[in-house]
């Protein structure tokens, strides 16, 4: 068992006791709730001695690290943890760290949901407090303990600024972690979000269509329903040198034999990328195939643009437009 030099410890009169306590603040990353110190036999004198001798402090209201100096991101959230009581969990984007759906910000509060009948307030800039009506539905049994990954998205796009950026985030993350779109979907129904609920209706809907990542989704609605185009085929499968690859779009199903790449990357970073993407080039070339390459800048700050050219390869195919194109186009 670890004995930690750093943590200061009262005066148990047996080993046993001892033992717990060091068992206990182990397992807490150095930090313990009052309640704890009361039922392991230290008194409010105590407490107050410890802190008073700079040998213990107060993190949050009825909870001590048992050392001092800066406090470690592992320390501050069994902190949160322990000022939220026995149902906090650990959710939005704290949750998404330990997650790993988004690094960690060693300097953000640590966000926790409690059920709706708790009275904890947040302690910030160190605890951020949210209550939920469905706290029962959104809870992994994880350790520690978090809301699961569907409720984890969800509740960070509704916290988003704006819808669009709420479709955004929840495209991202749904599409980066590759969870299951029915569980996605079934928490969506069981516990829909106050705000964007149509936002993420329609984010669900692209999914389903096939668009995994934000810059695709918006290909879908800026470019080809803003401008009358046809839905391109998403995902599909083609063999370059006895390895299946995947294209983003292909409209084959129009008599078009065209491929729209969409790149979400600012740079090529390895060479192994750059080869595959040579080959794809040089396969589609072989199999007569037109291609267009268009990356983030492209498609949200000019899909006009963009549509033309996809219209200019499609109409140079047979296809023709069943409507006028969008009222921003010149």
């Amino acid at each position: 068992m670890s004995r930690n030099p750093l943590w200061s410890q009262p005066n148990f009169p047996t080993r046993e006791e001892q033992e717990r306590w060091l068992k206990l603040v182990d397992s807490q990353h150095g930090v313990v709730g009052f309640e704890q110190l009361s039922d392991s036999g230290v008194s409010w004198s105590a407490v107050r001695s410890q802190v008073a001798g700079n040998r213990w402090r107060r993190v949050l209201p009825g909870v001590y690290s048992v050392f001092t100096g800066p406090l470690p991101r592992s320390s501050l959230i069994s902190a949160a943890l322990l000022y939220g009581g026995p149902w906090a969990v650990l959710s939005h984007s704290t949750a998404a760290e330990e997650w790993g759906m988004l690094p960690l910000a060693a300097d953000s509060p640590v966000h926790i949901t409690v059920p709706y009948s708790n009275s904890a307030i947040s302690q910030l800039p160190l605890v951020q407090m949210h209550r939920s009506r469905a706290y029962r539905h959104i809870v992994a049994p994880t350790e520690p303990p978090r809301t699961n990954r569907e409720d984890t998205i969800i509740d960070l796009a509704a916290a988003e600024p704006s819808a669009e950026r709420a479709r955004n985030t929840f495209i991202q993350l749904v599409g980066s972690t590759r969870i299951e779109l029915r569980r996605v979907y079934s928490q969506l129904e069981l516990r829909p979000p106050f705000r964007y609920r149509k936002a993420l209706e329609q984010a669900l809907g692209l999914l389903r269509g096939g668009a995994l990542s934000v810059l695709e989704a918006e290909y879908v609605l800026k470019v080809e329903q803003e401008h009358g185009l046809p839905a391109g085929t998403r995902q599909v499968p083609f063999s370059v040198d006895g390895v299946v690859l995947w294209e983003d779009v292909a409209y084959d199903h129009v008599g078009a034999r065209l491929t729209v790449r969409l790149d979400g990357r600012q740079f090529h970073a390895t060479s192994r990328i750059a080869f595959r993407d040579r080959r794809r080039d040089n396969a589609a070339e072989l199999a007569g195939r037109s291609r267009l390459v268009y990356g983030w800048n492209e498609v949200h700050t000019d899909p006009c643009g963009v549509a033309a050219e996809v219209l200019q390869v499609l109409q140079r195919s047979g296809w023709e437009p069943r409507r006028k194109r969008c009222r921003n186009c010149s």
